[in-house]
C-alpha cells in the first residue's frame, strides 16, 4: 500500500465521517459501500439494493475547490488519502470518479429543494459536484461499543422483544414521557437513540442525556431503557429520515420502532384511494414499525391526553411544540408543569444560564421560605423552590 503521506488527500466533515463509520459498521445495510455511477442510478430509479429499501444512493460528494481539483486529478486505482480534522481519517482506492447534481440529490433526501428548508441550506453548502466510490478501509477502527452495549442489555433481562425509539428530546416534555411509557408497555427492552446534533440550536447532547436519565432512574423500572447515541448526520434529515431511521435500529439488534404520529418524516401520500404513511413504502427490512398517538394536554380531561381519544377539540388542546418550549427556555422562563418537569426545566436552565444571579444566598432570603440556616444551594435548588411559588394559588 502507497504511504497516506504521498496520496492524493479529500477533505470531509464531521457528518461525512459519521456516516463512513455507520457504513463500515454494518449499520446502513442493505448499503455496504460507496456506490458509484451505476449504482446511484439504480437507487434512484428503484429505492431499493438487493431487493431492500434504501432511500437514496450513499456516495461521497464533498465540497470545496481543492476537493474538486482533487478529485478531477484521480484515476482509477489510485490510493487516496481522506482526511477528516487534518487527519487521515481513511484510505480508499479509487474506482470511479463521476458527476453528481447537489439540487438533485437534496430533493431526494428532503423532497424539496428549497434554500428556505433548514436540512436544505445545511446541506447544499457541504455538497461537492464529483462523487468519488471505492473501497475504504478506516484508519482507526471505529470505537463504538453501542451494539454490544444493547446486546449486553437484552442478556441481562432475556429480552425477547426489543423496541427502539429515535428522539432528540430537545428539550424533553411530558409527551416525551408519555411516548416513552407507551412504548414500554409491550417490549422488554427500549432502546432510545439520542441524536447528537451538528447544528447550534439545540440542547448539548450531554444536557439532553441528564434530562433523559433523570426520568429513567426516578420514574421508570429498572434495566428496562438504555439511552444511547446517535450522530444526527444529513442522510437522518428530510422525509426519509423514517426509513433510516428502521434501517439503523434493525442493524444495531431492535425489532420494533416506535414513531410519533406527528414525527417530522413521518408524511402522508395519496396512493389507490388509500392514505399511506411512507412506512409503507418499506420493502426488505424486517422490523416492526408503530406509529404512536400523538398527545396533548386537554384542559376539560385535565390531564394528557391522546388526540385519538379526546373529544374535546384543538380549542380545549395544548400542543407540545419542542421548538417554542426551547424558546421559553432559552429565554430563561420556567414552562408550566404541564409542559416539561419542573426538575428537568430546572436543571435545563442551570446549564443554560451558569452563574446567572449575582446573589443566590440573598435571593433565597428574601423571596423564598427559609428554616433555619440556610444550607449551601445551587442554581437549579434555587428554579425548584421558584417553581413552587409559581404554583401557589391561595391568591389567584
Amino acid at each position: 500500500m502507497t504511504s497516506s503521506r504521498k496520496n492524493k488527500t479529500l477533505l470531509i466533515d464531521e457528518e461525512a465521517a459519521s456516516a463512513l463509520e455507520l457504513l463500515k459498521d454494518g449499520l446502513l445495510l442493505p448499503a455496504t459501500s460507496l456506490m458509484g455511477s451505476k449504482e446511484s442510478q439504480s437507487v434512484l430509479e428503484t429505492g431499493l439494493i438487493n431487493g431492500k429499501t434504501f432511500p437514496f444512493p450513499f456516495i461521497l460528494a464533498p465540497s470545496g475547490k481543492k476537493n474538486a481539483k482533487v478529485l478531477k486529478s484521480l484515476e482509477v486505482g489510485e490510493e487516496l488519502t481522506i482526511l477528516f480534522k487534518d487527519k487521515p481519517f481513511a484510505t480508499l482506492i479509487v474506482d470511479e470518479v463521476f458527476p453528481i447534481d447537489p439540487s438533485e440529490r437534496i430533493r431526494h433526501i428532503y423532497g424539496t429543494d428549497d434554500i428556505s428548508h433548514p436540512g436544505v441550506a445545511a446541506t447544499i453548502n457541504r455538497l461537492g459536484t464529483l462523487g468519488v466510490c471505492g473501497d475504504y478501509t478506516l484508519c482507526n477502527e471505529s470505537s463504538s461499543k453501542i451494539k454490544e452495549s444493547i446486546k449486553n442489555a437484552q442478556l441481562a433481562i432475556a429480552a425477547k422483544h426489543t423496541t427502539s425509539l429515535v428522539m432528540a428530546a430537545n428539550p424533553l416534555h411530558r409527551a416525551h414521557e408519555r411516548l416513552i411509557r407507551h412504548s414500554l408497555e409491550d417490549t422488554d427492552l427500549l432502546v432510545i437513540f439520542l441524536l447528537k446534533s451538528y447544528t447550534e440550536s439545540n440542547l448539548d447532547y450531554e444536557t439532553r442525556k441528564e434530562t433523559l436519565d433523570f426520568f429513567i432512574n426516578n420514574y421508570l423500572t429498572k434495566n428496562h431503557v438504555l439511552v444511547v447515541p446517535l450522530d444526527n448526520s444529513y442522510i437522518f434529515g428530510g422525509y426519509n429520515e423514517i426509513i433510516i431511521d428502521a434501517i439503523v435500529a434493525k442493524n444495531y439488534g431492535t425489532d420494533r420502532l416506535t414513531i410519533g404520529r406527528n414525527h417530522a418524516g413521518l408524511g402522508m401520500f395519496y396512493d389507490c384511494n388509500s392514505d399511506k404513511s411512507i412506512i409503507d413504502k418499506v420493502i426488505g427490512i424486517d422490523i416492526e414499525i408503530n406509529i404512536a398517538s400523538e398527545y396533548v394536554y386537554c384542559d376539560k380531561c385535565t390531564t394528557l391526553v391522546s388526540k385519538n381519544t379526546c373529544p374535546h377539540g384543538q380549542h380545549h388542546q395544548i400542543s407540545y411544540n419542542s421548538n417554542s418550549i426551547l424558546e421559553l427556555l432559552e429565554l430563561g422562563l420556567l414552562p408550566p408543569t404541564i409542559l416539561v418537569r419542573k426538575e428537568i426545566s430546572a436543571h435545563i436552565l442551570s446549564k443554560l444560564f451558569p452563574k446567572r444571579f449575582k446573589n443566590l444566598e440573598k435571593l433565597y432570603y428574601d423571596i423564598l421560605p427559609i428554616e433555619g440556616l440556610l444550607e449551601e444551594r445551587t442554581e437549579k435548588d434555587f428554579y425548584l423552590e421558584l417553581m413552587k411559588l409559581y404554583q401557589t394559588t391561595s391568591l389567584t
